[in-house]
């Protein structure tokens, strides 16, 4: 059955209204840490070219964890990023892969952890679900995991596209400011030298040379002076 709850809180997840990469990560983590069975904790992270950028997590006992992975080289989210696979740790008392990772998760009160990677182009979001009890976690429970990182993951895509589409319209509209500052000192010089468009642009230009400025510079000079020989 269909969980309505799940369902309305990755929709807002997924919006990119008034959200940093930051909250978006700590909202990935809390839901994972709702919704998940078992899961008494989480830690989310955004990463770029294998180097965390951001981290999130639900409790702050579990938050140095990936600092650990970093110093050791070894982890489970090293192996999912590797891999792009879930890695289950069903029991950190006797884990062997990472001895490192499983002595401090042990001293952190973690015994059973799952973590998923969603890769997109050099960015990554990952998602570690913990458990206080071992083999709590089952591998049955990742497709619902996986629903969540993945939404992280298209999160964070929908940020950086949102991200790049003020920047494009930022810089569209200071370029249309620009021109018309200088189709106004255009008009000043115009009037004033009785010549053509072309001509007092040609003026304008030779003035921001002679006095190392923009054009737009030079045309702001001639609006607020009223003056020709700017410079």
């Amino acid at each position: 059955m269909a969980n309505p709850d799940l369902a309305r809180e990755a929709a807002d997840l997924l919006s990119i209204a008034d959200k940093s990469r930051a909250r978006s990560l700590n909202e990935l983590a809390a839901l994972a840490s709702r919704q998940v069975p078992a899961c008494s904790g989480a830690t989310a992270a955004l990463w770029r070219d294998s180097e965390p950028m951001i981290t999130a997590a639900t409790h702050p006992d579990i938050s140095n964890l990936t600092e650990v992975e970093l110093r050791s080289g070894r982890g489970p989210e090293t192996f999912a990023l590797a891999t792009g696979e879930a890695i289950h740790c069903p029991d950190t008392l006797v884990e062997e892969r990472w001895p490192e990772y499983a002595q401090e998760a042990l001293s952190r009160g973690v015994r059973c952890s799952v973590t998923l990677a969603h890769q997109a182009g050099p960015m990554a979001v990952t998602l570690s679900l913990f458990a206080a009890r071992p083999r709590v976690l089952d591998p049955h429970q990742v497709p619902l995991a996986e629903l969540l990182v993945a939404a992280g993951g298209a999160l964070v895509e929908n940020l950086s596209q949102y991200g790049d589409a003020r920047r494009t319209a930022r810089q569209l509209r200071d370029a249309a400011q620009s021109r018309t500052v200088v189709d106004q000192a255009k008009g000043i010089l115009m009037n004033a030298l009785g010549c053509s468009a072309d001509e007092a642009l040609g003026r304008m230009r030779q003035i921001s040379q002679q006095g190392n400025m923009r054009v737009t510079e030079v045309a702001r000079k001639i609006i607020e002076s009223g003056q020709i020989g700017v410079g």
